[in-house]
């Protein structure tokens, strides 16, 4: 019986100490009921967008779009006024000149003209001046060289999970993901019980 109790030097033995009840994790429940409001507000965010902002901002750039077209129109009429009020030209037939102009024959005379290389005329310059030259004669090329540039109607590539599975399907994984946590976490605490 002594194994039972714990006695003391006065000899009275010492109740038995009740182990520590296991604690409800609050912690975790306030920040998972702080994720869910920051959810929840998202959710009523995107909401008052769809249905507030998004078809009044439609609105306005329709009421601009319509405010450019008729301010173009009113550009086109006056200029088509204009043109009409200008004289306009007729035309008026030359009569052809019967003059005739003698061909000259080709004559047999060489050509000695020589091919000369750019290297032997540089090669004849002062060298800074030969180095100037040559740079400015790729500055001048590189002129004429094409360079392409992204077009307009380049669009990023639709490579990616968020492409695959859009948006609904990402606030569907992220509820799941939740559903799952929680599960796990409330059999935890009942396998401790």
């Amino acid at each position: 019986m002594a194994d039972n109790f714990d006695i003391d030097e006065t000899g009275t033995p010492e109740p038995e100490q009740q182990p520590p009840k296991p604690s409800t994790n609050r912690n975790f429940l306030i920040i998972l009921g702080v994720l869910g409001g920051v959810f929840v507000l998202a959710i009523i965010a995107l909401v008052l967008f769809l249905v507030v902002i998004l078809p009044q901002s439609q609105k306005q750039r329709a009421a601009q779009i319509a405010l450019i077209n008729a301010n173009n129109t009113a550009t086109v009429a006056a200029l088509t006024e204009e043109a009409a009020s200008l004289p306009t030209a007729t035309a008026t037939r030359v009569p052809p000149t019967a003059t005739s102009t003698p061909t000259l024959k080709p004559s047999s005379t060489p050509v000695l003209a020589q091919p000369t290389s750019t290297a032997a005329q540089l090669a004849a310059l002062d060298p800074r001046t030969a180095t100037v030259a040559a740079l400015l004669t790729q500055a001048a090329e590189a002129r004429l060289t094409e360079t392409s540039g992204p077009t307009a109607t380049q669009s990023l590539p639709k490579t990616g999970f968020a492409e695959d599975v859009g948006i609904p399907g990402l606030i569907g994984i992220t509820i799941l993901l939740l559903v799952v946590i929680i599960l796990v976490r409330r059999m935890r605490a009942s396998a401790v019980s």
